[in-house]
């Protein structure tokens, strides 16, 4: 179970560096960083260790009210802050103190004491001196830093253990009756967020990865699952940049949703989208199931098909949900025969009509989850997969190879997610990817495979030994 001495969050303005102190203490690349004010948009979380003493770390959005937007990011932002152990609200150093800065400050502040000023970007001692302009603050603690040349953070490391590393706490964590794993924490520490992420839970999490294109209405669809306003969501195209990552349960199954950033075609990958794409991809990665969302107001376009060819290059289960049913363009029939025009290759894959706005169909779709996680992790006893196997071939027999005779010989699973099979053959390299699609059909005849792709393995009879 981990143990985490406190929770901390990085608050402040945009473009101060919120992200590139996250990605510092976390010592790898998680938050997209950049130049363009407003890059982080939901909060991030990362367990980190800060001289071998574990914290909860939040990233926060930049705090402005720019738009409908940057009000909900901020929004956000101050939830995060406000119910943090500790507040680390820093500042761009190369600027003049700024009133604004000071308002928010002083607002955090009056919600949690337990704040330190941070001015980042100060590089040189030169620039140290005229950083005191910022004691104006008031702020009883105080710090210099530099991200960027590493100056600075290890006294500021140094003081958040201090700081959090109380002697009472320091008890509670070792105590055997009161030992808290790091989900308990964030019940107490966050407590805006409602759901329960479960660690205590032996089983591993479902990791759903939700894709589809800009303005789909992925994060709606995360919202609606996790029955909480987790991401933020709005008209402007693109809006989730960074991945959201965020724990719930199904019916007791603990289940990791991923929301990530709306793929547009290469020629309108703008700014930091071209980020998010290569972001996505990092997702899916490690992702087990993917909700391809489609935009059932509108027509299907080249890019929905190109963004559900990640699925078998990713090799996921897969759903498809057709969001925005409430305002479909066509009747059903006539969507599901474009759909089966342009999307052959998901003929396997259940299909739901959903309106993550108006919550139409979300428990139907959880019940999916479930269902082609089960597919995807399945295993299918050897001696029934031989068997029918056995008939398969009987049915339809091997296309010959140059006149050669060629037979399976026998048929074992070694690999699930998703079910992968071996095929023991006297001519493996004839074996033609049109055989692999019948013999994958008739599997589906006889065992539920919905949701998951099977790959069927040609090996030499010498192989049998090895699988």
């Amino acid at each position: 179970m981990d143990k985490v001495y406190g929770s901390i969050a990085i608050i402040g303005r945009p473009n101060a560096g919120k992200s590139s102190l996250f990605n510092r203490f976390c010592k790898q690349r998680i938050a997209i960083t950049s130049e363009i004010a407003g890059t982080t948009r939901d909060v991030k979380k990362a367990r980190i260790l800060l001289q071998d003493t574990p914290f909860l770390l939040l990233d926060t959005g930049g705090l402005d009210e720019r738009d409908a937007l940057f009000q909900d990011v901020s929004k956000h932002a101050q939830r995060a802050g406000e119910s943090a152990d500790l507040i680390l609200y820093l500042v761009d150093g190369k600027a003049p103190p700024a009133q604004k800065d000071k308002e928010i400050f002083y607002a955090l502040e009056r919600k949690n004491p337990n704040i330190f000023l941070v001015i980042n970007k100060i590089d040189n001692d030169r620039e140290k001196q005229g950083a005191w302009e910022f004691v104006e603050f008031g702020a009883q603690h105080i710090f210099t830093i530099s991200v960027a040349h590493n100056r600075g953070i290890a006294e500021l490391e140094q003081a958040i253990i201090s700081a959090l590393k109380t002697p009472a706490l320091q008890s509670l964590l070792e105590s055997d009756s009161n030992v808290q794993s790091l989900e308990d924490l964030l019940e107490e520490t966050e407590a805006t967020q409602s759901h329960d992420m479960e660690a205590t839970q032996s089983q591993e999490a479902i990791n759903i990865g939700i894709i589809g294109r800009v303005n789909v209405g992925k994060s709606s669809l995360l919202n609606a699952l996790l029955r909480e306003e987790r991401s933020i969501v709005s008209n402007i195209a693109g809006t989730t940049i960074d991945p959201v990552d965020e724990m719930g349960a199904i019916n007791g199954t603990k289940v990791n949703f991923v929301d990530t950033a709306g793929i547009r075609r290469r020629g309108k990958i703008e700014g930091l989208e071209k980020f998010a794409l290569q972001r996505t991809r990092q997702i899916l990665e490690r992702t087990d199931i993917a909700i391809l969302v489609l935009d059932a107001s509108e027509p299907f376009v080249e890019l929905d098909e190109k963004i559900a060819g990640l699925i078998d290059e990713y090799k996921l289960g897969v759903i498809v949900v057709l969001n925005k049913w409430d305002i479909a363009h066509k009747d059903f029939k006539a969507i599901m025969q474009d759909f089966k025009l342009r999307f052959k290759f998901l003929e396997y894959a259940p299909l739901l009509t959903i309106s993550a706005k108006n919550g139409r169909h979300i428990e139907k779709l959880e019940g999916e989850i479930l269902r082609v996680y089960q597919n995807f992790s399945f295993r299918i006893p050897t001696s029934k997969l031989n068997q029918v196997i056995k008939e398969a071939t009987k049915r339809h027999l091997l296309p010959s190879d140059h006149g050669k005779i060629v037979k399976i010989y026998y048929a074992t699973q070694f690999e699930t997610k998703p079910p992968q099979i071996a095929l023991i053959m006297n001519r493996p390299h004839a074996l033609h990817f049109t055989y692999k699609r019948y013999l994958a059909n008739v599997l589906r005849e006889h065992f539920d495979c919905s949701g998951t792709r099977i790959l069927f393995v040609a090996k030499p009879r010498n192989a049998l030994t090895q699988v």
